[in-house]
Order: C-alpha cells, then structure tokens, then sequence
C-alpha cells in the first residue's frame, strides 16, 4: 500500500516506511510521516492510497455479526500491513479507541421512518462523529511517539509532536479529549471567534490539561484552515514543531471513518428484505465524511447514490448542477465582506440572524459553514482518473494540480461533461434553508412518520434529514441518515425550533448528564485578533519557549 499526492510528485510512500522513518530516523516527522501524521503533501495537495484494498469475498457474511472493534480492525488491517503495526497492537489500538464511548455497538441506527434510519454517530466522549476518528488517531500518535521513545533515560530530551488543527465545531473538542494529558503531544486548536455553537465552545476551551491551547482567530473556519494549512507548507517551522494534523486533511481521520458505513448497512440489512438497496445521506461541509462513504463504496459496499446535504453554503450542491466549482455564488452575486462582520447574537427569536463573514454566510448548522471542501480534491482526483485519463495517475495528478491553481488564482473551475457525469453518478446533492432546517427539527419532534416516536435531532442532522425528504428513493431502498452530532450541542436551534412545543423540555428531553454545569466551568484560550499565519506561530513557539524553559523539550 503506497500514498501519493493528488498533485503529482515522485514520493510514493508506505505505511511501513511511515512507521519504520518514524521509529528511527533522526527527523522523526520528515516527509514519509507526512501521509498519515500530516495529510497535506509539500506540494499542497493530500495523501490518498495509490491503490484500493480488495475485500474478502465473502465478507458481507463473515461480517454480519462482527462487534464494531472487530470489523474496524478487518477494514483498518486493509491499509495498515502488520509490517508498520502488528496485528495485536493494532487491535489493541482499536478496543482502546472505543472504549470510551458510551453504546455498546458504537453506532448504533435507529429506525425514524418506514424506509429511514438515522446512524447515531454522537456516542463518543464529545458527542460528535469525529470521536470515530480522533479518539483512533490520539491513540496512534501516542502509539508511535512511545515506540519513538523506547529507551530513553530520564532528563534526555524526549521526541513530541505538536498537533495544529482548525475547527468550526466538533473536530477541535473531539481532537483535544482525543490526545488531552497524553505525554510528548501538545494541541493547538483553532476556531473562529463566536461562530462555534456555545457549548461546542466550552467543551473545547474548559479543558485544562496543560498541553491543550485553544485558539479563538477573528475570522472564519475557512481562514482557521487556511493558517492551518500555511503553517504545514512552512518546512522550517514544520521541522522545527514536528506538526501533526487532526483535520480531515488526515488519511488516517478517513481511514477510521470508513468502518460505520459498514457496520450500519450490514445492521440495516438485517432489518430490511434481502433484495432492498441502501442509501447513505450525509450532511457536510468539508467532504470529510461523505468521503469515507465514497472509499466505502470503492472497496465494494452496495449502495445507492449517496446524497450530499448542504446548507446555504452550498459550493457542492451547485457543483452538482452545473459542473462549475466556485467560492462564491455567482448567480447570487455573493461577494466577501470585511471579517469584522459577525453573526447577531441574542437575536429576539433565538435564531441566528444570516450574515456573510468572508464569503462564508452564518446558518443553524455553523460546524457546515465552510467555503471550500478541502476533502473534494481527493474525490476530483478518482474522478479525473477514471473519466478523462484513462486510469493515467500522473496525468490525473496533473490534471487536479491544474484545477487547484485555477481555484487559488480564480475562485473556480469548470470541470468536462464526462467527469460531471460520474460524479453525479455516484452522488445526489441538496440545499436545505435554515428555515427547512428548523422544520425538519419540528417534524421529527413533534410530526414523526404514524407507527414512529418522537425523536429529537441537531440542526446538521436535520440538514441531511431534509435532504433525505427531497431525494426519496423508490420504496425497496432504504436510507442511511448520518447524525453528526448530539442535538444538545446546538441549543439555541433545537430549543428555538421546539419552544411551541408545550411537551418539550430541553434538561428532560435532549441534555445529557455529562453537560450539567458546563458553561459554568473554568475556560481557558488564547485570543488571536487576526488571520496572519504568524500570528498564531507566535503563540506556538511562545509555548514551546516556555516548556523548554520548564526543561520539557523535544527533538
């Protein structure tokens, strides 16, 4: 299994060179550890498998019955040869990752309609998806930082990693519980200031352990991930903080992902006819993890065309319809704005007022408020090779490299007819309206299908729910909608889309045990007044001056 940049390049890297340069060289975090610890290639684009595993013939019923661990480690094992991790580390790895959640299947589905099911993913320890991912990938960076560290004497200086990440809600609480207290590792998360949901805020910032330090950037997700992004393109300062990624940049955030799209059709198929089709619907913004879904489906999953669910930004939903990948909508007439503008708080009503910071508008779902998917360069480069180079990987590096540039220097691109064509093949997209989003909430709540209970979702579920409605499949295909997120998570929408509802009660219904006395609790995070890369280098290396003073410094 070898990694390549979607924008061409020579290195070719192995997961077993990764482990073994990682082990023993003198630059632990030199470019072969870039495909699983960094994602971000030095020319700019991202790490993807230069080729797709085959699954065992017979794994949908060898498979069935396998507890989530189990069929995480057959799928992982995949990608992971027991030259870089052997298989009983690699299991341990696994039990370890899931461990903290608090269902026992993990990601359980549940049953919402008669052709519905909503694939519960907010049962880790921060109630978000991306726990799947990053309590596996805190685990693998403490993993290889220990076997990195094997032997070492008291007082000699120790190897560390410095994990920089950008968030617009979930990621930056998921990554920080993922590698909080973990020795050799510290955590620089970035959010935009007062666009993350408040209690998304204070799971991240109320974290004290002293190697968490988070970040509020005046601006937006896309300029968190933008530093982000110029920070790992820095060698110098690259090498110098050893940097890990926790970002869906990451292969390995993918990698992990892969495994619910499993484990929920093979549990959906034990509750449907042998002869139904399932379909996936997945509410995003970064391309993350629909991303997963569409590896899933490359390894051999049976599945319908799944549904991409946008909010109002919706740079994929009208790359759908028109094959014209662009910032902003030109239709519309959306231009950027001073990022001084902020979304209205405390609006009469309880909901958001919509504003565009950036280019990026302000809606319901703000963990989906991103401008442009980074993940989407990984799908553009299987879609190239397949329908406009003939299989040629170095032309449709090439080809993406072209189309970044474009992006970069235009704010678009168009792509041909017949790329456009398999796109749409495999995905269906829709734009669901903050007013759609607040309906959709209702409707689960208080109107569900006759036969159903009342079930109670976060405005991101009710984004993909939404979408799901609009891309009703015939009546022997079943969908698969992702939530994303715990609904207590995002209050203020739930409570505003429910406050008619004289049965509702938020502490009753909806908020868990776990969040009683959470804004109360003592934060800490650093203020960064503007979008300067070196600005947030400043508080790195602030930081890191100040743990070599304390004599905990690294190589």
């Amino acid at each position: 299994m070898h990694y390549l940049s979607t924008r061409g390049g020579d290195d070719k890297l192995s997961f077993e060179e990764v482990s073994e340069r990682f082990e023993y060289t003198e630059q632990p975090f030199t470019l072969p550890c870039q495909a699983i610890l960094q994602g971000l290639a030095p020319n700019g684009g991202l790490y993807i498998p230069s080729e797709i595993p085959q699954l065992p013939a017979n794994w949908e019923t060898e498979w069935a019955n396998l507890p989530f661990e189990e069929l995480a480690y057959n799928l992982t094992s995949l990608f992971v040869p027991e030259s870089s991790i052997p298989a009983d580390d690699l299991k341990e790895l696994i039990k370890n990752s899931y461990s903290t959640f608090r269902h026992a299947e993990r990601t359980p589905i549940t049953q919402v309609g008669s052709n519905r099911y909503i694939l519960e993913l907010f049962h880790g320890p921060t109630f978000a998806f991306k726990d799947v991912a990053l309590q596996f990938l805190g685990n693998l960076f403490e993993y290889f930082l220990k076997r990195r560290n094997a032997g070492k004497k008291a007082g000699e200086a120790r190897h560390k990693l410095t994990i920089v990440g950008a968030t617009s809600g979930d990621t930056g609480s998921a990554a920080i519980y993922g590698v909080r207290g973990k020795e050799d590792i510290s955590i620089f998360i970035l959010h935009p200031k007062g666009r993350v949901s408040p209690i998304q805020e204070a799971q991240m910032t109320t974290v004290l352990d002293s190697n968490v330090h988070n970040c509020a950037v005046k601006g937006t997700f896309d300029d968190c991930q933008d530093i982000v992004k110029s920070l790992f393109s820095d060698k110098e300062f690259n090498d110098k903080h050893k940097l890990g990624a926790v970002n869906s940049i990451n292969w390995a955030r993918i990698l992990s992902q892969i495994t619910y799209y499993f484990y929920s059709y093979l549990q959906a198929k034990k509750q449907t006819p042998s002869d139904s089709q399932i379909q996936f619907v997945v509410p995003t913004g970064n391309f993350g993890d629909i991303l997963a879904g569409f590896y899933a489906k490359k390894l051999g999953l049976p599945s319908q065309p799944m549904v991409i669910a946008t909010n109002a930004n919706d740079i994929l939903t009208r790359f759908w319809k028109s094959g014209v990948y662009e910032k902003y909508d030109s239709n519309q007439h959306v231009q950027p704005v001073d990022a001084a503008v902020q979304v209205s708080e405390g609006a009469s009503d309880g909901k958001q007022a919509l504003a565009v910071v950036g280019g990026v508008k302000a809606t319901l779902s703000p963990a989906m408020d991103i401008l442009v998917s980074s993940n989407f360069e990984r799908l553009l480069w299987y879609i190239v090779l397949e329908s406009m180079v003939d299989g040629n990987q170095v032309a449709a590096s090439a080809q993406v490299n072209e189309w970044m540039n474009e992006l970069k220097s235009n704010g678009r691109f168009s792509v041909p007819e017949a790329a456009l064509n398999v796109f749409r093949r495999d995905f269906k997209a829709a734009r669901v309206s903050d007013e759609e989003t607040t309906q959709t909430i209702k409707q689960y709540f208080s109107e569900p299908e006759k036969g159903f209970g009342s079930y109670t979702v976060d405005p991101h579920t009710a984004v993909g729910l939404k979408a799901a409605g609009v891309n009703a499949p015939d009546s022997n295909t079943y969908q698969i909608c992702l939530a994303t997120a715990h609904a207590a998570k995002f209050s203020e929408a739930v409570e505003h889309a429910l406050k008619d509802q004289s049965q509702f009660n938020f502490e009753k219904d909806v908020l868990p045990k776990e969040f009683h006395g959470l804004m109360d609790k003592q934060r800490r995070v650093i203020d960064i007044d503007g979008i300067a890369p070196e600005l947030t280098k400043e508080v790195i290396e602030s930081k890191a001056s100040k743990e070599a003073a304390e004599g905990n410094v690294g190589v």
